[in-house]
């Protein structure tokens, strides 16, 4: 088979990931507390050519591109006033903690809610914890004190969906919560755009190269032979 074909094929497949996670930050630019993500790419090693006949060296041919990691801007975004109650957002490092079906996890994302029973949850429904890792009660004035959220600092928190994420719990961050505020997102609207723009200009330069190697090709099977013979 053609090496070319799996070079040029190698590269689209990298850019189909990448304009994935470029349009799920852009679908999630205004999801309060949400991180974008960053993929970068690594070339497979090189093959050295060299010729048959003398054994010299010609040079390095690539083999193709891959993802080689997806990683999560935790970088603070800025803080606006919503003037909502139950909105918070940490000022600084730090995560707020959250109990799930799967276990606890830790988010960014301070739109909470007041659940049936009178608990802080988040908008699924998940109990927001305290420092001592329990539930929150929202007062009769539908006003919870902020500094009764924990704010907790996570060690390698990885993203699970769009505002969650796994980790450690080492301890009380250093951010502080701000209560009737909320982070914004993470996501740069504009930079977000260029880089699709740029992704899908890749990607096309790799089917151009794929359509131009298959004519090569039906040229090599269908017309040479006539001319040999």
């Amino acid at each position: 088979m053609e090496r070319g074909l799996y070079i040029a094929a190698s590269g689209m497949l990298a850019e189909q990931v990448r304009q994935n996670q470029i349009a799920n930050d852009l679908a999630n630019a205004s999801t309060p507390g949400y991180k974008a993500d960053r993929s970068s790419q690594q070339a497979f090693a090189d093959l050295l050519l060299q010729n048959s006949a003398t054994g010299q060296t010609i040079g390095p041919l690539g083999l193709g591109v891959t993802i080689a990691q997806t990683t999560t801007d935790l970088t603070g975004a800025p803080v606006r006033d919503t003037g909502e109650p139950l909105d918070f957002a940490i000022e600084g490092d730090g995560f707020f903690q959250v109990r799930t079906a799967q276990g606890n996890r830790f988010t960014r994302d301070g739109q909470f809610m007041r659940a049936a029973n009178g608990t802080l949850t988040d908008a699924l429904g998940n109990p927001v914890l305290n420092q001592r890792g329990g539930t929150i009660q929202v007062q009769a004035d539908g006003t919870v004190a902020a500094g009764s959220i924990g704010v907790f600092n996570v060690t390698n928190p990885q993203k699970q969906g769009d505002s969650l994420f796994t980790g450690t719990a080492n301890g009380t961050a250093t951010g502080q919560v701000r209560s009737g505020a909320l982070e914004g997102s993470g996501t740069d609207p504009a930079r977000s755009m260029v880089d699709m723009i740029t992704s899908y200009r890749a990607y096309e330069a790799g089917q151009k190269v794929i359509r131009t190697i298959d004519e090569t090709l039906n040229k090599a099977v269908t017309q040479v032979p006539s001319i040999s013979g």
